[in-house]
């Protein structure tokens, strides 16, 4: 499982969309207040000016995927199993039993040849990617009423929330960290770790089904 740096084409993927979601840890406020009389243009005012990430037109906001990032979408118990190989600067977000942890721009063409590399490539893991020319749900900033009054049931929330504006890009995993480039997380040992998980949730939830009897 050494070999040089894999690259392959791989189609942008949508996540999946659960139905229920929580947050396990606070987000801190935007620098400028949110309008709660302007929620919609609130959010999308602080993504495209406070961070720099260019939104999708349209209701609900999302945000555009591989311009300043891509994000991979797996079961939230795989997800927390790899939050200690990133950088406390790397967003996370969750939507109900899904997590979505962006990476450096560029990384979900990577995919493909990283889970060959590693011989994953042969099993049914739930590892999706989202590339350059897709989108995601824009989770929800903190702001009290505005949170309220754009809230719905099965948002996706920050567990990690962006902070630092450009300097974010510098916190992603990326292929560049496997020849020692910066300090970012290593995306191929982020990947390892996230298809191991991927096929433990799998196997578990395989044993949790009730037995079928003719």
């Amino acid at each position: 499982m050494v070999g040089s740096a894999p690259s392959a084409a791989f189609p942008v993927v949508p996540p999946a969309v659960p139905e229920a979601a929580s947050a396990t840890s606070p987000v801190p406020f935007p620098r400028r207040p949110l309008d709660p009389d302007r929620p919609a243009e609130s959010l999308r005012g602080w993504y495209e000016n406070e961070l720099g990430w260019p939104t999708v037109p349209g209701d609900p906001l999302r945000l555009r995927v591989g311009v300043r990032f891509d994000v991979l979408d797996v079961p939230a118990e795989a997800g927390r199993a790899a939050l200690r190989h990133l950088t406390p600067g790397s967003p996370v977000a969750v939507r109900g039993d899904r997590m979505r942890l962006l990476v450096a721009a560029g990384s979900a063409e990577e995919l493909p040849g990283i889970l060959r590399w590693l011989e994953w490539d042969a099993l049914p893991l739930d590892l999706a990617a989202t590339g350059a020319g897709g989108a995601v749900e824009a989770p929800l900033p903190p702001g009290g009423r505005v949170r309220a009054a754009t809230a719905v049931q099965g948002a996706a929330v920050w567990v990690r929330p962006p902070v630092g504006g450009c300097e974010i890009e510098a916190s992603l995993p990326t292929m560049s960290a496997l020849r020692g480039v910066g300090g970012a997380p290593d995306l191929v040992r982020l990947v390892d770790t996230l298809a191991t998980h991927c096929h433990r949730v799998r196997l578990w939830r395989a044993c949790a089904q009730p037995l079928a009897f003719s």
